[in-house]
């Protein structure tokens, strides 16, 4: 009988994901707040969006080869990433605080938070990888730095780390400024600046 080789030390080494064909980057408004005085993403368009998102996914035939790199906002973000589950996608998600605090800034004050909030910790669940969160992997912010035009610095440089020619940018916006600092007309510009490839889903067409 032959005796079993031993473990070599390459059985050890931790498990390194492959290069991915291509990265998809995502940034997308939150899902309108009650009383939002101008309409931008009202929760009726949801359905619309998820579709409009998932059409994208497919011209750019998402797969399990590929990564996706997002927040987890209620709207757009997550529609996104469970637009990317049944696709297979490696789904990486990165926020600008911790849990509690982006729980309360970025799901719960929309319409509907109670529900986003449930699906958000749903497909936490389902994550292959928890979130990684800012100012744990890069430290606490500066002086006057928005932490959301930080998280979009952060999740650009993800992205490109990989390529710029492996970069789509993926957004669901409405083509005007932000209620803040960092929000999507940040990042597109970012995109554009670093020669990313856009793929808008203007949420005025939805």
């Amino acid at each position: 009988m032959t005796p079993s080789l031993a473990a070599g030390p390459s059985d050890t080494r931790p498990h390194r994901p492959q290069a991915p064909r291509q990265v998809m980057l995502f940034s997308g408004h939150m899902v309108d707040a009650p009383g939002r005085k101008e309409p931008r993403f009202p929760a009726g368009k949801v359905p619309a969006a998820a579709q409009r998102i998932a059409e994208v996914l497919d011209g750019l035939r998402a797969g399990p080869d590929d990564l996706a790199l997002c927040q987890a906002a209620a709207g757009g973000d997550l529609l996104f990433l469970e637009a990317c589950e049944p696709r297979s996608v490696r789904c990486e998600v990165l926020l600008p605080f911790g849990e509690p605090e982006f729980i309360r800034r970025s799901i719960e004050p929309v319409t509907g938070g109670a529900q986003w909030v449930a699906r958000y910790h749903a497909l936490r669940a389902r994550l292959p990888q928890p979130p990684r969160f800012m100012t744990r992997e890069l430290g606490p912010l500066a002086e006057g730095e928005d932490p959301f035009e930080r998280c979009n610095r952060w999740l650009l440089d993800t992205a490109l780390a990989h390529g710029a020619d492996k970069v789509h940018f993926v957004c669901l916006w409405n083509g005007g400024g932000g209620d803040g600092r960092g929000g999507t007309a940040h990042m597109v510009e970012q995109v554009r600046a670093q020669g990313g490839q856009v793929h808008w889903i203007d949420t005025r067409t939805l």
